[in-house]
């Protein structure tokens, strides 16, 4: 199993010190921390893409690049690529020459996103959701198969012939689904025999087998090989040295961010009983100490059938930088370790 962290490069103050960290200082912070987890032998390091005040990734194949410079093993991957408000031929451009950059560690994982900012800013309609990501994916599919690419659809120009440059290392370049919770958006992935990266950020990971159960059928009947049916998990998350002292570092920015989020959703406050009860041995959150989220990891493969991946978002946390760092070396040194012996 493939153990890595996401990271929307949040721009979020500390709610317990009132203060809020310069551009130049958030980014630079995060780019340690994927220096840091390519040194502990981490498999994977996301970026997610977001067009708001409180994150800085609308640009994530940019930072990656930046990141390939610097590390020389972890996969470099989108978390997610929202699809439906970009050019299928400038994604494709983007991460191909991040490949190229890389020697061959770049992988997209496209999605429509959790939030609708990229809509109006790209003069996009907010009802073609699903259609312009289904398009989308079918173009972005079709360049990755064919340097000269025929193809036409309702949201963008036909496509006759031109050829698309560079191409990646990679032969195919990965290219991932993200999900959070539709069936149809399960059924879609497993139809077209792409590997799936789940978001489970609330409840319990178990009600989501059903899903994946779905995608592995449409896969099934779609002529797919079981072993092309691969499924991450995109879960919040962070190790300390103790399971008390990471929940109460980790508690404090989760509540803001969640609670901010929720008054634009008609979300109730975030509470630590609430934050608790998800850190249980059933809930979402792998919060704790190295034996406990290893424990949680193993739990969520079972219940899911078998995953292949599992990327822990900790940035929804304004954690100080040091902490951060030492979340990540716990995870590479000691959770890794741990899940590779226990799950072979």
């Amino acid at each position: 199993m493939e153990l890595g962290v996401d990271s929307f490069a949040a721009n979020i103050l500390d709610p317990s010190t009132g203060v809020r960290l310069s551009p130049v200082e958030q980014l630079d912070n995060l780019l340690e921390e994927m220096e840091l987890a390519d040194r502990v032998g981490l498999d994977v390091f996301g970026i997610g893409e977001h067009h708001r005040a409180e994150f800085l990734d609308s640009a994530p194949a940019v930072i990656l690049s930046a990141a390939a410079a610097r590390t020389k093993k972890i996969r470099l991957t989108s978390a997610v690529t929202v699809l439906s408000a970009a050019d299928p031929v400038r994604v494709f451009q983007e991460f191909a020459t991040l490949d190229l950059i890389s020697h061959g560690r770049a992988e997209i994982v496209a999605g429509r996103g959790s939030f609708v900012d990229a809509f109006p800013l790209f003069g996009l309609a907010l009802e073609d959701y699903d259609s312009l990501f289904a398009e989308k994916l079918d173009l972005l599919l079709a360049i990755r198969a064919s340097t000269q690419v025929h193809w036409s659809g309702h949201h963008r120009p036909a496509l006759t012939g031109q050829a698309v440059y560079p191409r990646p290392l990679q032969d195919p370049l990965p290219i991932w689904v993200g999900v959070g919770g539709t069936p149809s958006s399960f059924a879609r992935a497993g139809t077209l025999g792409l590997p799936l990266m789940v978001a489970i950020i609330g409840g319990e990971p178990a009600r989501f087998r059903p899903l994946v159960d779905l995608y592995r059928e449409a896969g099934r009947r779609a002529g797919h090989p079981a072993e092309a049916l691969t499924v991450g998990l995109h879960s919040i998350g962070f190790v300390g040295e103790t399971t008390e002292q990471a929940a109460d570092d980790f508690f404090p920015g989760y509540a803001y961010t969640f609670t901010e989020i929720g008054k634009e959703r008609g979300w109730s406050p975030t509470t630590r009983a609430h934050f608790d009860a998800q850190r249980g041995p059933t809930g979402a959150l792998m919060i704790g100490d190295p034996e406990t989220v290893a424990k949680k990891i193993l739990y969520v493969n079972e219940a899911l059938g078998g995953i292949s991946r599992v990327t822990f978002q900790m940035g929804v946390s304004s954690l100080a930088h040091l902490k951060m760092m030492r979340s990540i070396e716990l995870l590479g040194t000691h959770v890794a370790p741990l899940v590779r012996q226990r799950s072979a």
